[in-house]
């Protein structure tokens, strides 16, 4: 009987450990825009450098990836010491051992901005992406930057338009069901999908699209110089602006026109030191 009840107590842990975020760091999601310093020094004071500690800086998502490093390098070096490594990954290089070694190492990972899907297109199913989760699991801070938060998330957010006109746009013109894209990202984030940019470029629609498509996820919007800090399951927003998150509709239909509708919705809306729970 004793057996039987310490096999069972281990079963139930074994359950309960898989059933949480593994994720033994933190993910310091910034919504675009100005850095400040302040913004920076949370970031610094998130990941708990000490001094042999090295950043990895991943610039895959920016048109011009050395320029995408001179920036974030600047605003780095302002606020710590650190070495700051930049591993601009091409497809030619996602095995290079040196370069996976210093990423799965590395105590702050940084993803820059740019273009969410160019990003992915480097990392998804390749050793890139298993370094960074490995940093992440064994106590890293992964941190980005507009393309750099919408690939936190499993379900990511492209920012394309799949009807009517599909020329992009910073926001939806339409609530209509499957008008949103979505490809795989890094799913550091499983049961949340981010946007980016969110007040300041009026993104309603497309996360209420995303929403409709998702609608057990968490959707939330983090506006420019403004970043949430995920640590397990408790988000802490901090930064300039507001974030704003979307769960729960209620009577989600969809009408014969292919229109989104619903009777209701939980919205919150959160400030610098505000903190909620993910479900």
């Amino acid at each position: 009987m004793k057996h039987w009840s310490i096999a069972i107590a281990c079963l139930f842990i074994c359950f309960y450990a898989s059933s949480q975020n593994t994720g033994k760091g933190n993910l310091f999601i910034i919504g675009g825009g100005n850095r400040t310093p302040q913004l920076v020094s949370k970031l610094i004071e998130t990941a708990k450098l000490n001094s042999k500690d090295h950043i990895a800086i991943l610039p895959m998502s920016g048109a011009e990836p050395d320029t995408s490093f001179f920036y974030i390098k600047d605003d780095l070096e302002k606020a710590c010491s650190n070495t700051i490594a930049n591993l601009n990954f091409t497809p030619d290089k996602a095995n290079n051992g040196v370069w996976l070694d210093s990423l799965k190492h590395a105590k702050l990972i940084f993803i820059t901005g740019g273009d969410q899907s160019r990003f992915m297109k480097i990392v998804l199913h390749t050793p890139i992406y298993d370094a960074i989760h490995y940093a992440y699991n064994n106590g890293a801070t992964v941190a980005g930057t507009s393309a750099g938060a919408a690939v936190m998330s499993k379900n990511m957010i492209t920012g394309n338009q799949l009807l009517g006109d599909t020329s992009y746009s910073a926001t939806f013109d339409k609530l209509w069901q499957k008008n949103i894209e979505f490809s795989e990202g890094l799913g550091l984030l499983d049961s949340a999908i981010i946007d980016q940019h969110f007040v300041v470029r009026s993104r309603y629609n497309r996360l209420i699209s995303a929403l409709a498509a998702f609608p057990k996820y968490e959707c939330i919007g983090i506006d420019e110089a403004t970043a949430i800090i995920v640590h397990n399951k408790t988000i802490t927003v901090t930064g300039e602006s507001q974030v704003m998150r979307f769960s729960k509709p209620k009577g989600l239909q969809i009408d014969s026109k292919g229109l989104i509708k619903f009777s209701d919705v939980q919205m919150s809306i959160y400030t610098s030191g505000d903190k909620f729970n993910l479900d």
